[in-house]
């Protein structure tokens, strides 16, 4: 049973969600706006193990979709003419210039081609992701990895820090400060934390459904011996299969960007890991914060008299840079600057930017439509870009859409502006 409010044209959307839900256990809140206005509002679900109800004011950790609102930020500061894009990274962090990144841009860093992704190597355990000096220092010096032309290599984990860290040189303030002072409150959002403070802990969502971990030293049994030797032989199969398909295939490489040393004993929605700052993986969320911050992208930067970036600054920033595969995720992922690619079951969406994360969480920006979608959740694990939840939400939004239009004799799909048709070009 949801809570909230839904147009009737949209109810498709929240029997998704509904059964979703249902199937998966935990909760989970949906949010959509169209034409700058909120059309489904919804919740459900219990946000912690103990069956605690989902509220309406409940946030919940988000992990990749993190980086979509510290892009923005960065954006932001870009509009004020504070940095370039073609910026290297070094003229605002110098210490970054070690290990021959001196000619790293800005832009690489946001469309993902600093080669800064093995994140297995720079740490010794995954609880250094709490510590942003820690992890600067080990960005600093870290030495990149080529890339071949038009591909580029998802950062899963460095991603945040090296964004965050340009965004405090540049600002001269915390992240969280800026992601408070320069969007959350001139949007009057209320839920969009990188880096939680202590008094608003008691509205986060705690995940459940986790498989237990294993601790140090603790002996493996014969059948989980036997199981994990099966995974690795049809890793190998796929693989071969990517491969042979054409596709940048190496699984090690992916397990290097995702996993740090330690991970399987790191909660990410423990309170010391939300109060941290960790941009790529630890935004804590409500749904309705990020549809609205993603509803001004998707009406030219402005929403409400509230305007968080130019037309010109959203063109640039959502002009797909990379089109060839990815040699973390494997698969082209478009990505603009710090946004990737929208699709639905019925195919993408052209013109769509946003970002997903590991666990299903989501949101997305289209201008085109002017729609945006958020979905947040504390149950599931999937990709580290989410799983077909947040396709099959996509797909009930933007078939309810084609019909509300249709009906109205006003084919959004068709709509365009002078902004919109130069964003996501490409």
């Amino acid at each position: 049973m949801l809570d909230g409010h839904v147009h009737p044209d949209f109810y498709p959307v929240a029997q998704a969600l509904e059964q979703q839900i249902k199937k998966t256990g935990g909760g989970a809140a949906a949010c959509a706006y169209h034409d700058g206005k909120c059309i489904l509002d919804i919740w459900g679900g219990v946000r912690d193990e103990d069956g605690t109800p989902w509220q309406r004011d409940t946030m919940s950790v988000s992990y990749s979709t993190t980086k979509g609102v510290v892009s923005t930020a960065l954006h932001i500061l870009a509009d004020r003419g504070l940095l370039d894009y073609d910026d290297k990274v070094a003229k605002h962090w110098p210490e970054f210039a070690q290990a021959g990144k001196q000619d790293v841009t800005i832009r690489d860093v946001l469309c993902h081609r600093a080669g800064l992704y093995n994140i297995r190597e720079m740490l010794e355990h995954a609880n250094e992701l709490r510590d942003w000096d820690a992890m600067t220092r080990a960005l600093a010096a870290a030495t990149p990895a080529p890339l071949a032309d038009d591909h580029s290599a998802y950062h899963a984990l460095t991603f945040g820090h090296i964004v965050g860290e340009i965004v405090q040189r540049v600002s001269g303030r915390a992240l969280r400060d800026v992601i408070r002072e320069d969007i959350a409150t001139p949007l009057g959002l209320d839920g969009l934390y990188i880096g939680a403070p202590d008094h608003e802990l008691e509205r986060a969502a705690r995940l459940v459904g986790r498989p237990p971990t294993r601790t140090n030293g603790a002996p493996v049994s014969s059948a989980a011996a036997r199981k994990k030797r099966q995974r690795e032989l049809m890793a190998r199969g796929v693989q071969s299969a990517l491969r042979l398909g054409g596709f940048p295939a190496d699984f090690k490489r992916t397990a290097r960007a995702l996993a740090p040393k330690g991970i399987s004993e790191f909660d990410f929605s423990a309170n010391e890991t939300l109060q941290a700052s960790i941009p790529s993986a630890n935004g804590l969320f409500t749904a309705r914060s990020l549809a609205r911050m993603y509803a001004a992208l998707a009406n030219g930067g402005e929403l409400d008299g509230v305007r968080l970036l130019s037309q010109e600054t959203m063109a640039r920033a959502t002009e797909v840079q990379v089109h060839g595969p990815d040699e973390v995720i494997i698969f082209p992922m478009r990505w603009r600057l710090g946004y990737h690619r929208v699709s639905t079951y019925r195919g993408r969406l052209r013109k769509a930017f946003g970002h997903f994360g590991y666990g299903g969480s989501g949101a997305w920006a289209d201008p085109r439509r002017k729609m945006s979608f958020a979905m947040v959740l504390n149950a599931g694990t999937g990709t580290p870009l989410g799983d077909l939840r947040m396709l099959k939400l996509n797909t009930a939004l933007i078939v309810a859409a084609k019909q509300r239009w249709k009906k109205q004799g006003s084919p959004r799909d068709d709509a365009s502006s002078a902004w919109a048709d130069a964003a996501g070009r490409g």
